[in-house]
């Protein structure tokens, strides 16, 4: 029991990082992106090709890959979301133009790097084992790269004008305009914290598994449950629900088999949806 804690605690941590990305955009833009998952097997799949194609150092790989990812986020919204803002596009409009970006960022990563799955070219180092548990190396690296980006986006939020002005946005984005906030720099900035940040999960999901074409696939409905469950557009509720997630995934396997992990998902999303529909912690658009 006590490895499958372990085991939940890091892949909660990996959901919360990219449930944190998904939840800032709903709550600037007030629409739920389902290309947000594709973004991140991207990211790891950019980490990949400058690590073992490029012969990269890890972690060089690491902090180049987000960026890119972060400006691909950007770009986006030049050429696709902000020309839809524009126009005053229907909320259905936008679900259905991510879903179709998703199939897109999905078959390209299929196109260019085909369907077999990948993994980083890292040294084999022996994890820590204590208590009849063992903890991998790559699980270390990734629980506390999570923590780390965890505090960062905190720090973020709390402590700069850039993150206040977002959560100003969030709340109300005209009142934010009166006040003299320029919301489309805000709006940028966004995408590049929230699909960088896709990027940073993707990678470290990379880490603990294998990177192939579809792994962002397999995240996208606990990343949903972890925003719903922690309350729509909040960061910090985004946290918590994730790795509440996390933890029920991988403790269901005590009484589950474990190809049913991802119907606990669904099944606390709708728990949640039907009794608490603001989520635990109150959501900003719920």
């Amino acid at each position: 029991m006590l490895q499958l804690i372990i085991n939940g605690i890091v892949l909660g941590s990996i959901i919360a990082l990219a449930a944190i990305g998904l939840t800032m955009v709903y709550g600037v833009l007030n629409f739920a992106n389902f290309s947000h998952a594709d973004f991140m097997a991207l990211g790891a799949y950019i980490a990949f090709v400058l690590n073992v194609a490029l012969g990269l150092n890890i972690i060089l790989s690491f902090f180049i890959a987000v960026a890119i990812a972060g400006a691909l986020g950007v770009l986006l919204d030049f050429l696709v979301w902000k020309p839809m803002r524009r126009k005053n596009a229907d909320l259905v409009s936008l679900v259905i133009i991510s879903i179709g970006l998703s199939l897109i960022v999905r078959n390209a990563i299929i196109f260019i790097w085909g369907g077999s799955t990948r993994n980083f070219d890292l040294p084999v180092r022996r994890g820590i084992e204590m208590l009849g548990v063992t903890i991998t190396h790559n699980q270390l690296i990734g629980l506390g790269t999570a923590i780390l980006f965890m505090v960062l986006v905190h720090f973020f939020l709390k402590n700069t004008k850039l993150g206040k002005a977002m959560r100003a946005i969030s709340d109300d984005i005209n009142l934010a305009r009166m006040s003299g906030i320029d919301s489309d720099k805000v709006i940028m900035w966004m995408w590049f914290i929230g699909i960088g940040l896709a990027g940073v999960a993707g990678i470290l999901y990379g880490l603990e598994t294998t990177i192939r074409p579809n792994m962002g696939w397999f995240l996208i409905l606990p990343m949903f449950a972890a925003v719903i469950l922690g309350g729509i557009g909040n960061p910090y509720g985004a946290m918590v629900g994730g790795m509440i997630i996390g933890l029920s995934q991988e403790l269901s396997m005590l009484i589950l088999p474990s190809e049913y992990k991802m119907g606990v998902s669904l099944g606390i999303m709708i728990l949640v949806l039907l009794f608490k529909p603001k989520g635990l912690f109150g959501g900003t658009n719920a």
